[in-house]
């Protein structure tokens, strides 16, 4: 498609300063509650994991605190493993999807078997990023700064800063990166029209991915790694075909898979240096898919990517 994008805030070819993003934050609204679908459903977890308050954001620090939960049996011989959820807060199942994992990894514990991920790995999960995000179902955070562009020194974004203090406080490295995300309409018809107005550049509309892709980075793509992935989503939902290549724009490695630059881009798995790194996108507003089967996809996602690296 090649429609540009438009939004119905701010002058028309002028970037947005201070004034313009306080009023946009005056628009924005709380829809939904991270304290009874987050922080209530990681309260009986932490009978299984380490849970670490690893900051609080500024606009409410009180209502938005920042957790991680990490193994209680850390074992450095092991290889570590992070699952983020939320950096987009708009992005549900991300979010959803660390939570239910963290659920099943806490039945391992109650029912170990010789399938068992704990056995192999060390977990660190952080199941929402942007806390406010989620509440207000935005992209951005408070200060009209996408965080998935903001992981690098000195970030802009408090989401962004803290995260990477936190995984640089961590004490053996990073083996692997699985990044919880959604592709959804609403990046034509909210998010995308909105980066053009604050940042006066033009955006072209963009086909939407009908289904289910993974973004590699290209500095380790690890081709073998992300087909793993692809086949494990395929069972609970549909991968996303390519149009004339491309998946928003960027030119199909594989099926279901793209790649980008991570650290390049600011993006959230930029942030490591791991070895396998993959950003999920499942695609929620599907006619065919439902709340439960975007959180089954997110899970099928790290499990089939634990799968792989059990064999290595």
């Amino acid at each position: 498609m090649t429609n540009t994008l438009k939004y119905n805030f701010g002058v028309k070819g002028q970037k947005w300063g201070d004034a313009e993003k306080a009023q946009w934050l005056t628009m924005q609204s709380i829809k939904r509650s991270y304290q009874e679908e987050v922080l209530h459903k990681l309260e009986p977890l932490k009978e299984y994991f380490n849970c670490i308050r690893y900051g609080a954001l500024s606009i409410d620090e009180a209502r938005y605190p920042l957790f991680a939960f990490k193994s209680k049996c850390w074992d450095s011989a092991k290889k570590t493993v992070l699952v983020t959820g939320g950096v987009h807060g708009y992005e549900t199942s991300g979010v959803q999807g660390a939570i239910r994992f963290l659920e099943n990894l806490s039945q391992e514990e109650l029912n170990p078997n010789d399938n068992s991920f704990n056995d192999d790995f060390n977990f660190v999960v952080i199941p929402c990023v942007s806390p406010w995000g989620y509440e207000t179902i935005n992209r951005w955070n408070s200060s009209a700064i996408d965080p998935n562009r903001s992981f690098y020194a000195n970030s802009p974004a408090q989401e962004s800063a803290n995260l990477m203090a936190f995984v640089q406080s961590l004490e053996d490295d990073i083996y692997c990166h699985i990044d919880l995300h959604e592709t959804t309409d609403t990046d034509n018809s909210e998010f995308r029209p909105a980066l053009a107005a604050r940042d006066a550049i033009e955006q072209k509309e963009w086909a939407i991915p009908d289904g289910f892709y993974t973004v590699g980075n290209s500095t380790s793509p690890q081709a073998e790694f992300q087909t793993a992935i692809i086949k494990a989503v395929a069972a609970v939902t549909h991968i996303a075909p390519a149009i004339d290549g491309k998946l928003i724009g960027v030119p199909v490695e594989q099926f279901g898979v793209i790649n980008y630059e991570g650290r390049k881009l600011g993006l959230c798995m930029g942030m490591t240096n791991a070895e396998y790194v993959t950003t999920t996108e499942v695609y929620p507003d599907s006619p065919t898919v439902n709340d439960e089967n975007c959180i089954i996809a997110q899970v099928a996602v790290i499990n089939g990517a634990l799968r792989f690296l059990k064999q290595k």
